[in-house]
């Protein structure tokens, strides 16, 4: 598993745009974002600090693993712009046997929709619930500014599902590379 810290404050090669609720409370305002891919000490100073660990697809077929595998590009593509949503899901889904919550995800058609928006939407998953941390998921998601009309029709298909019933807390944290003129 590939440990990653979504760490906000006053440096990083990510600028923030915008912190919205989409549920739940915000995140604290913070100038910039740096995400580290290893297990480096916590830096000091933050305003937040999200952790989360690249792990096995947990819920998805082996034809949805193979489909996103085709259609996903990478991410550090240039001239990105990036989207960090953590999600924290409902007392509720997490009652629920693996086999019902892989049933509400299809019944959202969570895969289906998000293959529509490939490759235009790179995204990476991150799991931080077995980590004791406050959100269950980090998504983090990069596309072409032009893209950003299609990112969040993606995002308003997705949070009128039916999974997203069960989403307590969830919040948008808009990015763009640091480099970028304000």
């Amino acid at each position: 598993m590939q440990p990653a810290r979504f760490v906000a404050g006053s440096r990083g090669p990510w600028r923030i745009v915008r912190i919205a609720a989409a549920s739940g409370a915000p995140l604290d305002a913070a100038p910039a974002l740096d995400v580290i891919e290893d297990d480096a000490a916590v830096v000091a100073g933050s305003a937040w600090v999200l952790r989360g660990v690249r792990s096995h697809d947990r819920y998805t077929t082996r034809p949805e693993k193979d489909q996103l595998t085709i259609a996903s590009p990478s991410l550090g593509r240039p001239r990105m712009e990036a989207a960090l949503i953590p999600i924290r899901k409902s007392a509720a889904w997490w009652q629920l046997a693996q086999d019902e919550r892989r049933a509400v995800l299809e019944r959202s058609r969570h895969f289906a929709i998000g293959l529509e928006y490939l490759p235009a939407v790179a995204r990476r998953l991150y799991h931080s619930r077995d980590l004791g941390e406050e959100f269950d998921f980090l998504t983090w998601f990069e596309f072409d500014p032009a893209d950003a009309p299609a990112f969040d029709r993606l995002l308003a298909r997705l949070r009128a599902t039916e999974e997203w019933q069960y989403v307590d807390r969830g919040v948008e944290v808009r990015l763009v590379p640091a480099s970028k003129d304000p």
